[in-house]
């Protein structure tokens, strides 16, 4: 089963053995903020057509300029994310916290005119420039590594008179070029011929990659890159097929957390039965090996306990899927879903920023945000579930003499970054919230990219709001591929998973993981499952397990089942699809049935709800410590 979160994209899409921190770089005797903040409008750029140079490479020199300088302390903060569909969402956040007795209220700010006014203004914290090749578009990732572990600002090689190489090397700030990624002359570097220059390796008889392994022994085997950090999103190829999702979708402006992070960068293609559609010359498969050997040598540089976090998702709007004539073979689901199956067998994990609202700016900024030591919620007891009538004096389950169901809805997904920076001003600020009980998913870890905004969650819920751990925990992974024997060979991963997400479920007091990823992966084992046991006591909901309802050393497990509604559908629609899909599945002996929605706002759920009750009286929607301690209860009777 895929996210069906794509169904919504679809409908948008056509309009570390180094030196280091544990925190990953940041100085936590830094300020938090700058005593005066820099303040860019980038929003210019919706002025000029796609195909314009600047689109893409004033984005990308700014991306990894704010990396470098808010990697100690919030200096930069620009505007971009949200414009092209009607809502600054940047301002959003700013004005916000901007409030008397936020974050940022009475700070300091200057006003900066220019991606040069920006150099200028920071040009003490940045070393010069890395240079990177128009011809091979990979190394704009790789420019994008380099900048964040050598403190260089991005700069694509162009002579054009205008354009932003002239502007920021050969005048302007003079920014003196300390990496070269094309030749001087402007001739590629990466050939996909001979030896790759700079190594000892032969060619893989593709460019793309070849700049890839120049990365891999260069930064990452001699322990300059902290590989606790990964970013997969969509190199400069996206220049050459700007109209096939919202413009904002080259995702540059997510870059700037990653460099901060000196994290590594990539675009490639996970499938090993075809050639990458941006690269079809390559030989078949080169794509997946190149993005095996990356993973491999980031944990190989890494401590076995450490999770890498991966920011990004595949672009498949652009490539590697068969969606709207990018050339591939395979669904975009299936792509996602082979991708996610392969990091996770090299500890790694995802935070998803999907097409549709995959694009966010300023994470490097907001890491800053002071969040408190924990985040607590309440669970229920087993006398106020007595009291509301379903448990009754015999200590059972209740199900009214066989005639109740008990329902819920998963209000997910809310497993990327992107998704809660760019959504929250109208879902989670809609008036009805607050009105029906909801259980919010949303993964733990989104708190690394969005503090702000799970404070803000937490800081304005009512006592209808809950939330659980979305897609699998803290970080998009299938599970199944943690267990040993695993596809690329590595111990278990079991123990370093349990490490990662104990931690992030602990500080946002989660006891239940509303929906664990399986699709192509094996069914989690015993081992996983004490691992769950440990962090998420209160249950989870796996698509593969022994069996549709048990429990597992006092943790509820129940399989998600078949239920399925969309939030496209009219209120009157979907209960009446509810109520036939519960009953049919009552057929297999469920009397718990569960159901995912993507992006539904609480106005919706409370109209469904109300047509559901309106519907049917042998249905019961409950809150999510209510549904789950009486799954508890049911079956320990």
């Amino acid at each position: 089963m895929y996210r069906t979160r794509l169904a919504a994209c679809l409908l948008l899409v056509l309009l570390l053995p180094s030196c280091r921190k544990d925190d990953g770089g940041t100085d936590d005797k830094a300020p938090d903020l700058a005593p005066v903040i820099g303040r860019l409008d980038m929003n210019y750029l919706y002025a000029l057509e796609d195909t314009d140079p600047r689109v893409w490479d004033d984005l990308h020199a700014i991306a990894t300029l704010q990396g470098i300088v808010n990697r100690k302390t919030a200096t930069l903060y620009i505007n971009y994310v949200g414009y092209d569909h009607g809502f600054d969402i940047d301002k959003y956040w700013w004005d916000k916290y901007s409030k008397t007795g936020e974050w940022l209220s009475g700070k300091r700010t200057r006003k900066l005119s220019s991606v040069e006014d920006a150099v200028r203004e920071y040009a003490d914290m940045v070393k010069g420039a890395v240079v990177y090749d128009s011809s091979v578009a990979s190394t704009s990732n790789v420019a994008s590594a380099v900048a964040g572990i050598e403190d260089l600002v991005a700069i694509r090689y162009d002579t054009t008179p205008g354009s932003l190489y002239d502007r920021l090397v050969v005048s302007g700030p003079k920014l003196p070029v300390k990496v070269w990624l094309v030749n001087e002359n402007g001739t590629s570097m990466f050939t996909g011929k001979g030896t790759v220059t700079g190594t000892s390796r032969t060619s893989t008889g593709s460019a793309k990659c070849d700049a890839y392994y120049w990365f891999i022994d260069n930064y990452i085997k001699k322990g300059k890159c902290d590989t606790r950090w990964g970013a997969y999103y969509i190199d400069q190829f996206w220049r050459t097929c700007t109209h096939k999702a919202r413009r904002s979708h080259h995702c540059l402006t997510n870059h700037d957390f990653f460099v901060s992070k000196k994290a590594f960068f990539f675009d490639l293609s996970p499938w090993g039965d075809e050639a990458a559609t941006d690269d079809p010359s390559q030989p078949v498969g080169t794509d997946l090996n190149t993005l095996k050997d990356l993973l491999l040598e980031a944990y190989k540089a890494r401590s076995a306990d450490e999770f890498c976090y991966i920011g990004g998702f595949p672009s498949w709007a652009h490539k590697y899927s068969s969606f709207n004539g990018t050339g591939g073979l395979h669904h975009e689901g299936s792509t996602e879903a082979q991708y996610t199956l392969i990091i996770s067998g090299y500890n790694a994990c995802m935070d998803a920023d999907a097409i549709a609202y995959g694009v966010m700016a300023n994470a490097s900024f907001w890491q800053h945000f002071p969040l408190r030591d924990e985040y607590t919620q309440k669970w229920t007891t087993r006398d106020a579930l007595k009291k509301r009538g379903f448990v009754g004096d015999d200590g059972k389950v209740d199900f009214d003499n066989g005639k109740r169901d008990y329902f819920i809805f998963y209000a997910g997904d809310y497993d990327a970054s992107s998704w809660i920076y760019q959504r929250a001003y109208d879902i989670w600020d809609d008036p009805a919230r607050g009105s029906v009980p909801i259980m919010w998913a949303v993964g733990p870890a989104l708190s690394l990219r969005a503090p702000q905004v799970m404070h803000y969650f937490y800081s304005t819920r009512s006592a209808n709001d809950y939330f659980v751990a979305a897609d699998s925990g803290a970080g998009y992974i299938n599970p199944g591929e943690l267990q040993t024997p695993r596809a690329s060979g590595l111990p278990s991963g079991i123990n370093a998973w349990k490490k990662h997400c104990s931690k992030f479920y602990s500080k946002w007091g989660m006891t239940v993981s509303g929906f664990i990823i399986d699709n192509y992966s094996v069914q989690m084992n015993s081992a996983n499952l004490d691992a769950y046991a440990s962090f998420s006591p209160n249950g989870i909901v796996p698509q593969k397990a022994s069996s549709p309802i048990f429990l597992h050393k006092g943790m509820p497990v129940m399989t998600t089942g078949s239920v399925n509604v969309d939030a496209s559908m009219s209120a009157e629609d979907a209960a009446a699809s509810l109520i036939a899909q519960i009953k049919e599945e009552r057929k297999t002996g469920r009397r718990f049935h569960w159901c995912r929605v993507v992006l539904a706002k609480p106005s919706w759920y409370r109209q469904v709800i109300e047509e559901l009750e309106r519907q049917s009286d042998d249905i019961v929607y409950l809150d999510a410590p209510s549904f789950f301690e009486l799954l508890r209860i049911y079956k320990e009777k």
